[in-house]
Parts: structure tokens; sequence; C-alpha cells
């Protein structure tokens, strides 16, 4: 055989092996981030500042999630005219103390922090009928802003988030699972994500909203810590 023959078949054998690994790493890749992608089905909503949700509430409802919500936020939420079920419905348990327990239940944070691809969690989560919370929007009372505002102590104390920062926490941690948009400043990237892919998200997106997520409880706390180390 033609020794120019020979090279000409064996760079096209190494071509056709180049482009078949290729290909197989982004299959692989595809397969993957759609094996972790997961769908937004039910949000848990209790913000402090409305501003601004009404836009991602709008593309999320256009995207079949289903809103679960307490006090001031649920009665914005029904007023813009979406279904909206009440978080005492759910855990059969009224806002109590002045407000200052409305989320603190086990079919609230069971929802949230359940593991999906965990046997066990989910014979749980049936047994008790806990539903699966995908998505949950949080933001947290204005302590510092209140701090910077009144020396009224009670004021500033009744400022201290206490149901809104675990939910943070909560979905922060079942990252794999769950989303969680920490603060208004997260609004924005959510509705983004939403218009591109629908109410999707990979696991990659969830992580960086937890980062957020822990980043913003961590600024909240050491706020507090400083009112009460002065």
């Amino acid at each position: 055989m033609d020794f120019t023959i020979q090279k000409q078949i064996f760079r096209t054998a190494d071509i056709t092996l180049t482009f078949t690994v290729v290909f197989a790493k982004t299959l692989y890749l595809i397969v993957r981030i759609m094996s972790e992608m997961k769908k937004m089905k039910t949000a848990l909503v209790s913000v402090f500042h409305k501003d601004g949700l009404d836009e991602l509430l709008a593309e999320l409802h256009k995207n079949g999630v289903k809103f679960l919500s307490t006090g001031g936020t649920q009665k914005f939420i029904a007023e813009l005219g979406y279904p909206c079920e009440k978080v005492e419905d759910l855990t059969s348990y009224p806002s109590i103390l002045g407000g200052r327990v409305k989320t603190l239940h086990p079919k609230v944070f069971g929802g949230i922090l359940g593991r999906r691809s965990l046997e066990s969690d989910q014979q749980e989560m049936a047994k008790y009928e806990i539903p699966e919370i995908d998505l949950v929007i949080v933001d947290l009372y204005p302590f510092e802003q209140t701090v910077a505002s009144t020396d009224d102590e009670s004021a500033i104390i009744e400022k201290i988030d206490i149901g809104g920062i675990s939910l943070i926490r909560a979905a922060a941690k079942n990252f794999n699972d769950v989303v969680i948009v920490p603060s208004k400043a997260q609004y924005q990237p959510l509705l983004e994500i939403v218009k591109a892919q629908g109410a999707e998200t990979t696991k990659e997106q969830r992580k960086w909203f937890a980062e957020q997520a822990f980043a913003t409880s961590s600024h909240y706390d050491t706020a507090i810590h400083a009112y009460f180390a002065k």
C-alpha cells in the first residue's frame, strides 16, 4: 500500500476516534446535567420586601408553579390573582405569638429538607403527608435598617427573623433538590433562569443560590451579633 495513502487512512481513523471521544464526553455531560435538573413544582414564599416580586411570581405561575405562603405575603399573592395555599391550612396551626411562629412546623421543614433520592425520607414524607417544597423565596425582616432608625429595643428585637433564617438554612442545605432565594437581590437571577429554561434548575444553579443563602444568613447574624456586642 502506498505510504501516503496509509498515512491518510491513519489520519482519518485518528480524526474519527477523536470525534467519537468528544461526542461521548459531550453526551455524558448532557446526560449528567439533565439527570441533575430539578423541576420547581411548589414554592413557599415568605418575604418582607414585596417590590419586584410580582414579575417573578407571574413567570413562576405561567410555568405551573404552585404557591404556599403566610400572612401579608399570602394576601399579596392572592391579590395578584394567583392561587396560594395558606401555610396554616397545610399545618393545621395558625400563626401564633404575635407572628413569631408561622412556618416552624415539620410539614414545612420536612417538605424542604426531605431528600428526593432517599427512599426512607420519601416513605416518611408519605406517611406524615408532607408535600415536597421545591422553591423557597425569603426576604428577611430588616434588622439593620431598624437598628439604624430607632433606639427602641423591643422594636429591634422583633426584627430578628427566626422563621425566615431557618427556611434559608434548610433550603440551602438541601440544594440538591431545592432552590433558595434568600433575598430580593436574587429575584432577578431566578426570573432570568425561569424565562430561559422554564421551572427547572441545574445543580450548579441551585448550588449558586445556596452560596448566596449562606452569605445572606452570615451577614444577618453578624449584624445581630454586632448589636448585642456594642
